[in-house]
């Protein structure tokens, strides 16, 4: 499909001018509005299989992400970039729905697979920090045990282990100060060091 010139001020090989597309949508222009969702769409389903909530479906939360932004677009200064207004809406909805559901289901040694018992004796061995990202196995073994923090506190390690942003990245994402993003990650794993520590203890048991 053809892009008009004034959806693509900056021209093709730079994509079209989000920026313009707002103040289009803002007038109710529906082309600009398809416009603003196909550009960032990969970025909001990105953050929500990130941050899925148990119950929840990945395209059902997409669509309320999106019926937040144009229902709040008026709101949107244009003093950062649209993708991060949106980025943040996203967070923001992922977060409120894992609130209103707060799952917490007991984890135990009995639930783990073999591979992540294999894991989970490391991490135990090991004196440094949890490093997700440098297996499959560990990342998939801490997002079980995210399930047992609060909707705060698994958005934290979240954004700060597994997708290892940057505290001051996390601030500007969830509109914490700096202060509370760094006392959040503290207390997080405090609590997945101790769930740890449990199930060590029940496995040796």
């Amino acid at each position: 499909m053809d892009r008009s010139p004034n959806m693509t001020a900056r021209g093709l090989d730079d994509g079209p001018d989000l920026a313009a597309c707002v103040e289009r949508a803002r007038h109710n222009d529906e082309e600009a509005a398809r416009t603003l969702v196909r550009e960032t769409y990969p970025m909001v389903i990105r953050i929500v299989r990130a941050h899925l909530p148990r119950r929840a479906s990945e395209e059902d939360l997409a669509q309320t992400v999106y019926m937040k932004v144009f229902a709040n677009l008026n709101q949107y200064s244009g003093r950062v970039p649209i993708q991060n207004w949106i980025s943040r809406i996203a967070v923001n909805t992922c977060y409120n729905q894992l609130q209103a559901e707060r799952i917490r289901p007991e984890l135990r040694w009995s639930d783990l697979a073999e591979e992540d018992a294999f894991v989970l004796e490391s991490l135990a061995a090991s004196e440094g920090e949890l490093a997700p990202s440098e297996s499959i196995a560990s990342r998939e073994l801490v997002e079980k045990m995210l399930a047992r923090l609060s909707p705060p506190e698994r958005l934290v390690v979240t954004l700060l282990h597994l997708e290892e942003k940057s505290v001051a990245e996390i601030s500007r994402i969830t509109g914490w100060t700096r202060p509370m993003v760094k006392i959040r990650a503290f207390r997080a794993r405090l609590k997945l060091r101790k769930l740890l520590k449990t199930l060590m203890e029940e496995h040796r048991a």
